[in-house]
């Protein structure tokens, strides 16, 4: 009887349970780590797509201030839709950027106590493309700004509107003063000369 018990004690019958014990431990682990992973991840991504959401929305407001700066004192502009002009929301807003975020397309909303639409401009930035510009206000070169207004009235008196506001700023660049022609019109210019 003795020796029953003896071998019924020494049975290792438990270890299996404490080897799947470890098993089932070793599986947690490997879920806890790969759902770590996961959700770092997720958080990185979703911090990009943030950080470059914020980046959009600083352009944005950068761009339309300046030509809200130009349109409100344009003469043409008051006259159609009156005074004050203000910027519609940022929501209703489209912008482009190119050339690592140099380069700047954009158009938003304006409205006036007489009627509203649309400036579309395109513009450039100056400076440098560094983490620290990420933080300083950028300083824009609009290029091109047209405003699309409507002026509401009676079914005869509606007015749609096209105003080029490109000619009202003021140029960056210099006027080329030294012109060297091509060489076919160096040899057309000589064939002329020699008749």
């Amino acid at each position: 009887m003795l020796a029953k018990r003896l071998s019924s004690f020494l049975k290792l019958s438990p270890k299996p349970q404490i080897s799947g014990a470890v098993k089932n431990v070793d599986e947690q682990q490997s879920k806890y780590f790969g759902r770590k992973a996961v959700s770092f991840v997720l958080i990185t991504i979703t911090g990009g797509v943030a950080l470059s959401a914020l980046d959009d929305l600083s352009i944005y407001h950068g761009c339309s201030s300046k030509a809200m700066e130009d349109a409100s004192k344009n003469q043409a502009i008051i006259d159609a839709i009156g005074e004050p002009i203000v910027k519609g929301p940022w929501y209703n807003a489209s912008l482009a950027v190119a050339h690592k975020r140099q380069s700047v397309s954009c158009s938003f909303p304006v409205s006036g106590p007489r009627g509203s639409g649309v400036l579309q401009l395109k513009a450039v930035r100056n400076g440098d493309d560094t983490w620290s510009s990420f933080f300083l206000p950028r300083d824009w070169d609009i290029l091109i700004m047209d405003a699309l207004l409507h002026v509401p009235g009676n079914e005869e008196k509606q007015q749609t509107l096209r105003i080029n506001l490109s000619h009202k700023l003021s140029p960056s660049s210099t006027a080329c003063t030294e012109c060297v022609a091509c060489p076919s019109q160096r040899s057309e210019a000589k064939l002329s000369s020699n008749q």
